[in-house]
């Protein structure tokens, strides 16, 4: 029964006796002035005229129908309950929030104590999709750098200044420790002379040491290359190519290499100039001049062509052993530099140029994550250079020329204890 209801009753309850004659005081809705309310008394007018004061009827017996005196303590009951009610109404805490709409406004909570994983704990807020936003500014990255690849490739490829290299067979046999071994070859096939591998290296990956290693064996080392007999190493790349050239070093150092990557000394030039437009930053060991390029001693900045006549001259009384000691400087110098970040952004177009200028049989994805191994790698590169020390003597063959004599079993024990450790 709502509140006029219940003064509705009152009303006719109070008609009915008035009529009857029994002298209660008719009580009629007006506009009352505000008075205390301690839920046990009720107060009334003694009169219609007297508007200032207010009296309080008796306890006993103030009203004299007993059904209206009933009615009375439960409204006074009733009452009581509605204050308890509203004693245990909570207003809006601060984990509400107000939403407007226009003139309107709702309340809704940020979220229920069971999300917030029970009561007194903030709710979470809702975490925005920055994964989702990382992942697809992932995606254009790594689409833009495929595309700088293949456009790199494309470019060397379409490159009529520098003559192809076809792709050879190469007949790769995994190491027995697991280890991945690449052979280098540098191969100076300008127009006019025999080709040639002027430089012969074996880059040593995933070994149990985990620290990448650089073979550096020297072109003119008389060894016994298979089906030809003894000659300089560098004669097995004119005889039979990169495969010859493998099954030379696994027969006379027990070196098994898997890959290999020929590279023009033209196609270097352009390859260092693409990932290094301002340069390689290299202390050059010594004053040199070749091919028209003059070199001075001290710290510089070097482009491809100068590079690459640093890396090639021996026309000094070290001859091949300190050509392989430059060559040996250069490629450090590279790898060094090229966690640059600015390097970095434009190593897929070098390595797109690398796999148009060269030949081989290495796959991009396993270019790019070596690559990043040997520049990242924190205890630096192993060098080797064959021969060892003390293990080799200047010798003359009218078939071969000038050559390097070696001591085989010291050599060969060398690049197996360097490999292994």
């Amino acid at each position: 029964m709502s509140r006029m209801d219940r003064y509705k009753k009152v009303h006719d309850e109070s008609d009915k006796y008035e009529k009857k004659g029994k002298g209660f005081a008719v009580r009629k809705e007006r506009q009352q002035p505000e008075r205390p309310d301690d839920g046990e008394h009720i107060y009334y007018r003694s009169s219609e005229n007297d508007d200032d004061q207010l009296q309080e009827p008796m306890k006993d017996n103030h009203y004299q129908n007993p059904e209206y005196y009933q009615f009375d303590q439960q409204y006074q009951q009733q009452n009581q309950q509605s204050k308890r009610e509203q004693a245990q109404y909570k207003q809006p805490s601060n984990e509400e929030e107000q939403v407007k709409y226009g003139f309107f406004s709702t309340k809704k909570k940020k979220a229920k104590a069971s999300n917030s994983g029970g009561s007194g704990q903030k709710p979470k807020k809702k975490r925005k999709s920055w994964k989702k936003r990382i992942g697809i500014i992932l995606i254009i990255f790594l689409l833009l750098e495929i595309g700088s690849f293949f456009l790199g490739k494309f470019q060397a490829e379409a490159d009529s200044s520098i003559p192809q290299q076809e792709l050879q067979t190469f007949n790769g046999t995994a190491d027995s420790s697991g280890a991945k071994n690449i052979l280098l070859l540098g191969s100076d096939s300008r127009e006019g002379e025999t080709s040639r591998a002027d430089t012969i290296m074996v880059v040593n990956l995933d070994n149990p040491s985990n620290q990448p290693k650089l073979i550096s064996f020297m072109r003119d080392t008389y060894v016994n290359i298979p089906g030809y007999g003894y000659n300089k190493l560098n004669a097995a790349y004119a005889y039979g190519g990169a495969d010859l050239v493998r099954q030379t070093l696994a027969e006379n150092f027990g070196v098994e290499t898997e890959y290999y990557a020929i590279v023009d000394f033209q196609s270097f030039e352009k390859v260092i100039d693409a990932l290094f437009p301002s340069g390689i930053e290299i202390d050059a060991e010594t004053s040199l001049e070749l091919d028209g390029v003059t070199i001075e001693a001290g710290q510089q900045r070097m482009d491809g062509n100068t590079l690459l006549q640093y890396a090639r001259f021996r026309h000094d009384a070290e001859s091949d052993f300190g050509r392989v000691r430059r060559q040996q400087q250069v490629m450090s110098a590279i790898l060094s530099q090229v966690k640059n970040p600015l390097a970095v952004l434009r190593m897929p177009y070098a390595a797109g140029k690398v796999m148009g200028y060269t030949s081989t049989n290495l796959a991009f994805t396993y270019l790019l994550t070596h690559i990043f191994t040997l520049a990242n790698s924190a205890s630096g590169i192993g060098t080797l250079s064959v021969p060892v020390d003390g293990s080799w003597s200047n010798g003359y063959y009218d078939d071969a020329g000038s050559v390097l004599e070696i001591d085989e079993a010291t050599n060969y024990s060398a690049v197996q204890t360097f490999l292994n450790e």
